[in-house]
């Protein structure tokens, strides 16, 4: 067969990616009957073929894809007494696919899981896409992002900076990644002005609701 993370590693090195959900036991209105590996390139995608109980008692056979690029993990970096937040501005090829007039996206610093558990790797993408290393976080809650077709996990953290220690405007980002990312300081205000036009990234636009409704800048 030789197919690339099924039979033999991928590009990641796994294999067996076939298997993923086969064993789910968790639903006894749903049975698993088969799962196909579509591509594995870098992240996966699969089609999952499932017995599914309706309320009236009825079963139907449905099949779903699924993409899989792992659990990542988001942070606010907020400085209560400026009432600012720091963000960053990069260039997304899916949202200027999707009708973005450039692609250029402000959002807070995120970053893919990989092997670390949540906290280690939004340090780590912290340092690389903001270029600040943050004291204490603060995990504030856990959301599934696109779950009808994504099986990622959002890790959501918080955490305060010195606004007279940042240089906003400086590049930052992995170069061997692609990444060319700009650090930008906003007032939290002028920032939630910008939700739904400036703004329109999901975890942002949560991540900036939760700093003023129960967060550092609540009333």
């Amino acid at each position: 067969m030789n197919q690339p993370g099924v039979d033999v590693p991928d590009r990641r090195g796994r294999t067996g990616l076939d298997q993923t959900g086969r064993d789910l036991a968790g639903n006894p209105r749903v049975r698993i009957r088969d799962v196909r590996l579509l591509t594995s390139n870098w992240f996966v995608t699969r089609t999952t073929t499932f017995d599914f109980q309706h309320s009236d008692g009825t079963w139907t056979t449905e099949e779903r894809e699924t993409y899989d690029r792992g659990d990542g993990a988001t942070i606010l970096l907020y400085d209560a007494t400026a009432r600012t937040v720091l963000l960053t501005r990069q260039f997304r090829l899916p949202a200027y696919v999707n009708e973005h007039p450039d692609g250029m996206l402000v959002e807070t610093a995120a970053g893919l899981l990989d092997a670390d558990d949540p906290e280690t790797a939004i340090r780590r993408e912290t340092a690389e896409e903001i270029g600040y290393p943050v004291g204490e976080v603060t995990h504030l809650f856990d959301l599934y992002t696109s779950p009808g077709s994504v099986t990622e996990r959002l890790h959501f953290f918080a955490a305060p900076y010195d606004h007279g220690a940042v240089q906003a405007g400086s590049r930052t980002g992995v170069r061997h990644e692609g990444e060319d990312i700009e650090v930008l300081e906003l007032d939290v205000d002028d920032a939630l002005a910008l939700v739904g036009t400036g703004i329109v990234d999901a975890k942002t636009v949560l991540l900036l609701q939760w700093a003023v409704l129960s967060g550092p800048f609540r009333p």
